[in-house]
């Protein structure tokens, strides 16, 4: 059972990243977390606020408040049943209005992968936008994404780490090669050797451990990825959230207080990082209280194509998400050296996103 008032702390920034605009109200409503669910539990007011949802025929908001109901893993029948319809109402989705996003299951020696893909095409093979969120996050998160990949030229495809929704893979320190396997499975379909990874927290560390030895890898687009620091510094350890310890313990099978160090072969030391012959963009949240400061310095001592996006915020910077959205889309354009309207359009509202915050600073 998770701690309601952390649970609370931590799922704002998911929750405006979907756009969850009655958030605050399901919030309120919230007193316990009994994994059987029922009224005044976490599952069980966000499930209910779904169903609200999807009554109305709002089928991808209904989509949003289950994935917050199975919120931060299933460990229970209320949770598995919130992340069984998370899954059922964006399938319905996406089978709506002629969308082409399509379902992948991939096979692998570990396990299955689960993911949504659109843009694939064997007469017209696109670089790949691969999306991948962090330890709390499903895929169909992401899923809207895909007809935006599409607009920006390319095939996109939103997956989920090992061990998170539809993802059976273990998660260890070898759980980077579900990159290449998914792009294999794509690659008589789309440009493979054109890969652009948009891989959120500590999938951000597989992606960057990957793009050192699959040279389709071409850029990264990450924030609060932990590097070094996080797994090695047991002083920062001790200090972690509740649910983050949790969730590790749920990932990796170790108790809460042995999970990070269980995942010591995640580490990506100095020359690892040399290695990486990329544009690697990270959005570095100043008052983050899960990636250590030491980690955000490792990248700017050692990686030698960085851009960062300095924000004062926790992690996942929930009160940038405007500019951090525009920044993501922005940065893939420019690592793809896309000199066209959109860049131009999208730097534009970048630009006046920034100076609003500006503004409203002064103001306040």
């Amino acid at each position: 059972m998770n701690d309601v008032d952390e649970l609370k702390q931590f799922a704002v920034v998911h929750a405006r990243a979907q756009n969850i605009g009655d958030y605050r109200t399901v919030l309120q409503r919230i007193e316990s977390d009994d994994p059987e669910g029922g009224p005044g539990s976490w599952a069980g007011e966000w499930q209910r606020a779904g169903e609200e949802q999807e009554a109305a025929g709002r089928l991808l908001e209904a989509c949003r408040h289950y994935a917050m109901a199975r919120f931060p893993y299933i460990d229970g029948p209320a949770r598995q049943a919130a992340g069984a319809r998370c899954i059922d109402a964006f399938d319905t989705w996406r089978a709506q209005d002629g969308r082409t996003i399509e379902r992948l299951d991939i096979d692998t020696d570990g396990g299955r992968i689960g993911a949504w893909a659109a843009g694939l095409s064997a007469t017209r093979p696109r670089p790949v936008l691969l999306i991948m969120g962090g330890i709390v996050t499903v895929k169909e998160q992401w899923g809207p994404v895909l007809v935006q990949a599409k607009r920006l030229g390319m095939a996109g495809i939103v997956t989920e780490m090992p061990g998170i929704g539809e993802n059976t893979t273990p998660y260890d320190d070898k759980s980077w090669r579900m990159i290449p396997a998914v792009l294999d499975a794509v690659a008589s379909r789309a440009d493979v050797g054109r890969t652009y990874a948009v891989a959120l927290s500590f999938s951000g560390n597989m992606a960057l451990r990957c793009a050192v030895h699959d040279p389709r890898v071409r850029g990264i687009v990450t924030s609060g990825a932990p590097i070094d620091a996080f797994f090695s510094d047991r002083a920062w350890r001790e200090g972690l959230p509740r649910v983050t310890l949790d969730t590790l313990a749920h990932l990796t099978g170790a108790p809460p207080q042995h999970a990070v160090e269980r995942m010591s072969g995640h580490v990506i030391d100095a020359p690892t990082l040399g290695a990486l012959d990329i544009p690697v963009h990270s959005m570095v949240s100043t008052r983050d209280e899960i990636i250590p400061g030491a980690d955000i310095q490792a990248l700017r001592s050692h990686v030698r194509r960085l851009h960062l996006l300095t924000n004062d915020d926790v992690h996942g910077s929930p009160d940038h998400v405007v500019e951090t959205r525009l920044w993501t889309v922005s940065s893939v354009l420019r690592m793809r050296r896309a000199q066209t309207a959109q860049r131009a359009v999208i730097g534009l509202l970048l630009g006046a996103a920034r100076a609003r915050r500006r503004l409203a600073g002064t103001r306040s």
